[in-house]
């Protein structure tokens, strides 16, 4: 997302709230909105989220401040969220586009989540269950990228949404 980004900083990306703790790189208001669990629980009765869900452990969710402000500024917004937010986000808004990001196997995304060495074992197993999940939703969206070399990946997506801005993606197969 942040390369895609980069070259697309008209894109409007929402910032999500969680209640994990955040790790020594996280930045509150820029990587996440990070919320006690009352706050979170707070802000559900309220109504000010778009979508939320539990994954891994801990609540994950949109506000939908976030959106109505990028909309309202008039950016196309992206959201980085699991399949439990996107199926939500489409009841909604049914014309969402929803592109699935999936690792080139099982077991490059264990690498991966070991390799950045943030998660202990029981959320690695966690993390990597969900994921096998997850995947089997994949023929739902409208369209998947392989993450398998990070500047292809990048290209893939923005040549999707670039797709689906202009007419919303009837000529394209659905996959990178």
């Amino acid at each position: 997302m942040k390369r895609v980004r980069s070259q697309r900083p008209d894109l409007g990306l929402t910032v999500s709230a969680t209640t994990r703790m955040p790790r020594p790189e996280d930045v509150d208001g820029e990587t996440y909105h990070f919320l006690s669990d009352e706050d979170f629980a707070a802000r559900i009765k309220r109504g000010e989220f778009l979508e939320w869900a539990d994954v891994h452990g801990h609540k994950y969710g949109t506000l939908k401040s976030e959106v109505d402000q990028r909309i309202a500024d008039g950016k196309s917004v992206i959201l980085e969220i699991d399949v439990q937010g996107a199926f939500n986000v489409r009841q909604v808004y049914p014309d969402a586009v929803l592109i699935f990001i999936e690792p080139p196997s099982m077991s490059v995304l264990e690498e991966r989540l070991r390799g950045r060495g943030t998660e202990d074992e029981d959320s690695i197993e966690l993390r990597l269950s969900n994921a096998r999940d997850e995947m089997e939703l994949a023929p739902r969206y409208d369209a998947r990228v392989v993450n398998d070399d990070l500047s292809q990946a990048t290209e893939d997506l923005a040549r999707l949404l670039d797709l689906y801005e202009t007419n919303g993606g009837n000529s394209q197969n659905g996959s990178y």
